[in-house]
């Protein structure tokens, strides 16, 4: 026997050239990992609600069994080949138990706490399929070095990254609009068949050793472990760019504009990024990598505040901000890489840090700040940690000498950005009009410039640029008491000025309070003013149900409506958010509820889980106003939950819908929702004349009733009620099929 004696470099020569089996393994592994994620999260709707606490929880789940895979993938290293193989084929066929891909069919409890609810049920219906595939793309890549020495298998990485955003695009472009969530499931399913068959085929290749554990290379020495310090930094740099995704996303959704399917940019040009910092060619990534730290200067203060008037502009520069700095550091992450034998070790530490930054923008950043401070922190501790290269060549000649130049350069460069502070802050009004913003934005360029390639100064500069554009008047915003306030379901910013109060989720303002007399307090605003067709319908409820009418409320914002309240009515409001429970009845800063209607009913929940366990016929109007800044939340929109309102308003009652948008035309969906259901609707788009009056807004309201003489009676009282615009062959939302494509304006 010769088998101690084994060249396994020799053996595979002969061997063909599997890199396509092996990418197309690890691309299509990948596209189910990130085409299962927004799918289980839309079979959890109906069940679970739209509560962002049940997205927090959700991506816990999938971060957390990432790690488990590529940790097992990590431990499944120390076997032969052929057993590494024969274990992983037995863990896919154990996941195909929980085929066909869905929620368990179980409830939770009225007071069931989703941050304990939705992981034990995700893990219990999902886990098992998502480990399996999880473990992909590491434990293949170490399987083509092992059947393809001496080729470098990090480059596969880039295969798996264009499989995730590939699962990521078609999920909201293809697979949702022309899907149900049953035949999502079977073509899940399906791809996860013939994942397994690829993988299985990959497993054929490896070479047929008989036992003991695996020798990579025996002609080569074992590389050694990387040190301690080498896997921290690993860590560090998959933090950054993980913790920066989800805070740009939170950042662009908050302050910029609150564009529906927004979230699918960021997450793709993250995903992108590994593609072109682990590609085999190295051009694009290293040009990236060695102007980051220039664009970072120029633009990681410019992004948070520099351009508010063009806020697709601003968006722009901050997703062009985070995919660079995800390229550099994936860059500089990869240049570190370890021998093929520690790549499984490598990606373990990849996705502990991936998680650790998931874990800190998603969950730790909404209890611990009041603003997204998590964004411009993570610009620094990307400032901090890209590779620094002297891009202007003569400008490093100021830098040349001994240690005490160095010193005395830094000390010039913070200086220069003390300076630029005391002008901002000794003329706010100047540098908020644009007069004076251009030019300290050219002395800021000037600094940049000079500082670059030295770490130290680039920091104390780059922490200039963050505190100039935005930080400044964020800080100042943040040191007010109840001035702004954040939860997992957005950022609120209560403005006082002398004659209004202004209640701003993200970029979109849900309330505004006009403060002078009590009558000026009482006055409703906003898309609630007199003339909008939710006035025309509280105005009307008295004869339409009598003096004692049963109003409920989806969606409480400053508490404006309660001011249409009658004596001998009946009210209750449904409002997902605490915090804004708390600044519309607690705080003091908005009167509505307390002049007009104070110890009103509140019940605090996903409205949709809510109504649907009150008693039938209990309700005689019910509004529905609950959009988190221009965000539609589907699940309030689906023909389940309009049967679930239905029944608690009754045959006579009435349905109020606010479609007010500025991305989505939800007219259509309305309408065949209406038909479907045998609702009779009709629409009042109300359209003020410019200049907008003080604290008015236009609108647009449906109205549903399943007694069509309770939409006749709106009609007859403002001739300004139409009948809803209906599109050919749309389909009405349902639990099993909704998609937000067709509908974008």
């Amino acid at each position: 026997m010769k088998h101690e004696h084994f060249d396994l470099t020799t053996a595979t020569a002969i061997r063909p050239d599997r890199r396509a089996l092996f990418a197309a393994a690890i691309l299509g592994g990948s596209f189910l990992l990130f085409l299962v994620q927004p799918m289980v999260a839309r079979m959890a709707l109906p069940r679970l609600g739209g509560a962002p606490a049940v997205w927090n929880s959700a991506m816990l789940v999938y971060q957390a069994l990432l790690l488990g895979g590529y940790a097992y993938a990590h431990w499944l290293g120390r076997f032969s080949p052929r057993v590494q193989a024969g274990v992983h084929i037995g863990v896919l066929g154990f996941g195909a138990l929980w085929l066909p891909i869905g929620l368990l069919a179980v409830q939770p409890a009225a007071d069931a706490q989703p941050a304990l609810w939705v992981p034990l049920l995700l893990g219990a219906s999902i886990g098992p399929l998502f480990f399996a595939i999880a473990a992909q793309a590491p434990l293949l890549q170490r399987w083509f070095g092992i059947a393809h020495p001496g080729q470098d298998p990090y480059a596969l990485y880039a295969a798996s990254n264009l499989g995730s955003f590939g699962g990521l695009i078609a999920y909201p472009l293809l697979v949702e609009p022309l899907l149900t969530v049953k035949a999502q499931s079977g073509l899940w399913s399906a791809g996860y068949a013939v994942v397994a068959v690829l993988v299985m085929a990959c497993a054929w290749a490896l070479p047929r050793i008989a036992s003991g554990p695996v020798p990579l290379v025996e002609a080569r020495d074992s590389a050694p472990p990387p040190p301690a310090r080498t896997i921290a930094r690993w860590v560090l740099l998959a933090f950054v760019p993980s913790g920066l995704m989800l805070a740009t996303t939170t950042y662009l959704t908050t302050d910029i504009v609150a564009m529906p399917m927004l979230w699918v940019i960021p997450l793709g040009l993250y995903l992108v990024s590994f593609s072109v910092a682990f590609a085999a060619k190295r051009g694009l990534a290293d040009a990236i990598t060695r102007f980051a730290p220039v664009i970072v200067l120029l633009f990681g203060g410019v992004s948070i505040g520099g351009f508010q008037q063009l806020p697709y502009f601003n968006a722009a520069l901050a997703l062009g901000l985070m995919f660079v700095i995800a390229v550099a550091l994936h860059t500089a992450m990869f240049r570190t890489r370890p021998a093929t034998e520690r790549l499984t070790g490598f990606y373990l530490a990849m996705s502990f840090g991936g998680a650790l930054g998931g874990m800190f923008a998603g969950l730790v950043a909404p209890l611990v700040f009041n603003w997204t401070w998590e964004y411009p922190l993570l610009v620094l501790a990307a400032g901090m940690c890209v590779p620094q290269e002297m891009v202007v060549g003569p400008l490093g000649r100021l830098w040349a000498g001994d240690a005490r130049r160095q010193r005395i350069m830094t000390l010039a460069c913070a200086l220069g950005v003390l300076l630029l502070l005391a002008a901002v802050m000794s003329a706010p009004a100047s540098f908020d009009s644009g007069a004076t913003r251009g030019a300290i934005f050219a002395a800021l360029v000037v600094l940049e410039m000079v500082a670059l390639g030295h770490r130290a100064a680039f920091i104390i500069v780059l922490t200039g640029a963050l505190l100039i554009f935005g930080g400044l008047r964020s800080l100042y915003l943040s040191l007010e008491p109840d001035v702004r306030s954040r939860s997992y379901f957005g950022v609120y910013t209560v403005n006082e000025l002398p004659r209004q109060h202004f209640l701003s989720h993200g970029t979109t303002i849900h309330g505004v309070e006009l403060m002078g007399t009590p009558a000026r307090e009482r006055t409703p605003t906003n898309y609630f003013v007199r003339e909008s067709g939710i006035a025309q319908a509280l105005l009307a409820a008295p004869a339409l149900f009598g003096e004692h009418a049963r109003i409920g409320v989806v969606g409480l914002g400053a508490g404006t409506l309660a001011c249409y309240a009658q004596p001998g009515q009946s009210w209750r409001y449904y409002e997902i958010d605490p915090a804004v429970v708390r600044i519309a009845r607690d705080t003091g800063q908005f009167r509505f509820l307390s002049r007009c209607l104070p110890g009103v009913k509140m019940i605090v929940g996903d409205a949709r889980l809510r109504v649907a366990r009150e008693a039938p016929n209990s309700l005689d109007v019910l509004v529905l106003d609950a959009f988190s800044s221009d965000a539609v939340p589907i699940h309030l929109l689906t023909l389940e939950a309009f049967a679930s309102y239905g029944q608690v308003v009754g045959p006579g009652g009435l349905l109020m819908v606010n479609i007010t948008n500025r991305f989505v035309d939800l007219e259509p969906m309305l309408a065949a929702a209406g038909k479907h259901g045998g609702w009779s609707s009709a629409t009042l788009l109300y359209s003020p004349a410019l200049p907008l009056p003080e604290g008015v807004s236009g609108s647009r309201w449906v109205a549903l009733s399943r007694d069509p003489a309770v939409i006749r009676a709106l009609e007859a009282r403002n001739a300004q009620w139409v009948k809803l615009r209906a599109k050919q062959g749309f389909a009405p939302w349902s639990d099993d099929y909704a998609s937000i494509l067709p509908l974008l304006k």
